[in-house]
C-alpha cells in the first residue's frame, strides 16, 4: 500500500527505481551464472531471489531472447587516438571480463596506423567488438558522445585504451549501482589502490581540480578526472554533453551533481604511462578543465 503522505510522483519514481535495481541485478547475476562464474546459490543472492525463482527468471529470460534478442548488461565505450600498441591488449583484456557486454569502439581520427588496425583485426572479427570512425579528430570528450549515443546496455562505462586502467576491476565498480546505491559511479586513483609512482606535479594538479570542482559542485570527490566513470544507461544519455576534448570529466561531473544522482566512489588502480609512453594530456587541458568547472557550474 503507498504511503497517503507520499506524494503519486514521488512514489512512482521510488518504484521505478527499484524496478530497474531488480533488472539490473538480476541481469548480471544471469549472465554470470551462465558463464560460470557464480553457481546458483551465489547467483540467486546476488539476485536477491531463492533458487527456484532465479532459475525460473533464467528461464524467461532465455525464452524472452530467443523471440526478441536480449541485449547486453555492460556498454564499454573505448575511445581511441593513437594507440595502436595498446589497442589489441587492451580489447582482449576487456573481453576477458566474464560479464555479458558489448564494446563500442570510437576511433577519433587516429593517423599511427590505429585505424588500419582497427578495420584489419577488429571490425567484424570481434562479436561483442563494435567500430566507429570518426570524420577527423575531434577530442575524447566528442568521440564518447558517439559511444554513448550507440550504447544499448543497461550500464555504461568510460575505458581508455591506454592500460592505465584495469578492466578487472569492473564487477568491483558495477557493485554499488547492482546494489541499488548508486546511479553513477567513479573510480579513485587516490583512494588507497596499488599505482604506478609518477609525476607528482599531476596528482597536485588534479587534486586541485578536484578541489574546484567539489566546491561548485557539493560533491566530495577525490578524482573527478578519472577515467573510470560507470553510469546507468538513461542517466549518461540523458545528459546535454558539449565538451569535446578532456572537458568531458569536469562537464559530466557537474551535470551529474545538478541533477541530484547518487554518485560513489570506488578506490582502483591505476598504471600510469609517461609521456615517452603515449601519455596525452597537457597543461593546456588543465585550464581548459578550470574554465568548464566555472562555467558548468551555473548553466548546463
Amino acid at each position: 500500500m503507498s504511503d497517503p503522505g507520499r506524494p503519486a510522483s514521488v512514489a512512482g519514481v521510488l518504484s521505478n527505481d527499484r524496478e530497474q535495481d531488480r533488472r539490473i541485478r538480476l541481469a548480471l547475476a544471469a549472465d554470470l551464472f551462465e558463464r560460470g562464474a557464480l553457481d546458483l546459490t551465489d547467483a540467486a543472492q546476488l539476485a536477491g531471489m531463492d533458487r527456484a525463482a532465479f532459475h525460473s527468471a533464467v528461464a524467461d529470460r532465455h525464452r524472452s531472447s530467443s523471440t526478441t534478442g536480449a541485449g547486453p548488461f555492460l556498454s564499454v565505450v573505448i575511445p581511441v587516438y593513437n594507440e595502436v600498441r595498446t589497442l589489441i591488449p587492451l580489447l582482449e583484456a576487456v573481453r576477458a571480463v566474464p560479464i555479458h557486454k558489448e564494446i563500442l569502439v570510437v576511433d577519433d581520427g587516429s593517423t599511427d596506423g590505429t585505424r588500419d588496425l582497427l578495420r584489419e583485426q577488429v571490425a567484424g572479427l570481434m562479436p561483442e567488438v563494435r567500430v566507429f570512425y570518426q570524420p577527423e579528430n575531434r577530442g575524447k570528450g566528442a568521440a564518447l558522445r558517439r559511444g554513448f549515443a550507440e550504447a544499448a546496455g543497461e550500464v555504461v562505462l568510460v575505458q581508455d585504451a591506454d592500460l592505465e586502467y584495469d578492466p578487472r576491476e569492473y564487477p568491483h565498480l558495477l557493485r554499488p549501482i547492482l546494489d541499488g546505491r548508486a546511479d553513477v559511479v567513479y573510480g579513485s586513483r587516490f583512494q588507497g589502490g596499488p599505482h604506478r609512482v609518477l609525476y607528482y606535479w599531476h596528482a597536485v594538479g588534479n587534486g586541485l581540480l578536484t578541489a574546484l570542482s567539489n566546491m561548485t559542485t557539493d560533491l566530495n570527490l577525490t578524482d573527478m578526472e578519472t577515467c573510470y566513470k560507470v553510469f546507468r544507461r538513461e542517466v549518461i544519455q540523458g545528459l546535454p554533453l558539449r565538451q569535446d576534448r578532456f572537458g568531458f570529466e569536469p562537464e559530466v561531473t557537474a551535470k551529474v551533481a545538478r541533477r541530484g544522482w547518487r554518485v560513489y566512489e570506488i578506490p582502483i588502480s591505476y598504471a600510469g604511462r609517461s609521456y615517452a609512453e603515449g601519455k596525452k594530456i597537457s597543461w593546456k587541458d588543465g585550464l581548459q578543465a578550470i574554465w568548464c568547472i566555472l562555467r558548468y557550474a551555473r548553466c548546463d
